[in-house]
């Protein structure tokens, strides 16, 4: 498998070397949830969840949230914040490759797990987006912005790898996916770099061009 191992996230879980991590919910999520974007009661999933603070954040606004990560470190972490604010999410350890939720969810907080994965898994996991998804759900994207001089020369450097906006459109086709209009709000992240937050909709069809 290109990319991080399982093991090295849980090394870094471990060890507690966790550069992106807030300490805090990401503020866009505290933006989207006081203009009510995202509706109280929404099944909502949290691929890479780390440590939890969206998480948190999504079950005292009232969602029902499942949070997925690939290291049990993460996990445990999670269920710590869950436990020390009173909180209950499902929480499941495995591969967003290959798991399945049990019923289409309403909503997608997409903020780590992407730009965590190799590039070459991105394909696969845009797919599984989709396939998470209601017709109509939203995907709440947290696009992570590294350009770089290696970027430039065709090196790809990661993680976090970074999730150029046309690469984007690309892997999320408007066909499948509803863009709203940029410029999109940027948020500065602590490895560095900065987020661009662009919700998408789940379309019901995938379009076709009529004027073939």
């Amino acid at each position: 498998m290109a990319g991080p191992t399982q093991e090295f996230w849980q090394t870094r879980f471990a060890r507690k070397e966790l550069p992106w991590d807030r300490g805090e919910a990401n503020p866009q999520l505290h933006a989207w949830l006081a203009t009510h974007a995202i509706e109280p009661g929404a099944r909502i999933l949290v691929p890479g969840c780390g440590r939890g603070w969206e998480v948190a954040e999504l079950t005292a606004a009232g969602m029902r949230v499942t949070g997925i990560d690939y290291a049990a470190g993460a996990i445990d972490a999670c269920a710590a914040l869950l436990a020390e604010r009173g909180l209950e999410a499902e929480l499941v350890q495995a591969d967003v490759l290959g798991w399945q939720p049990e019923m289409p969810a309403d909503a997608i907080w997409e903020q780590t797990c992407l730009c965590a994965l190799h590039p070459d898994h991105w394909l696969a996991y845009a797919s599984q987006l989709h396939r998470w998804l209601r017709p109509g759900g939203m995907l709440y994207a947290m696009f992570m912005q590294t350009p770089g001089e290696a970027a430039t020369t065709g090196i790809i450097e990661g993680p976090p790898y970074h999730c150029d906006i046309r690469a984007m459109r690309a892997l999320f086709p408007s066909g499948r996916w509803e863009w709203p209009k940029p410029p999109y709000p940027r948020l500065t992240h602590p490895t560095g770099g900065h987020e661009l937050a662009v919700p998408l909709v789940r379309r019901s069809f995938i379009e076709t061009d009529s004027s073939k």
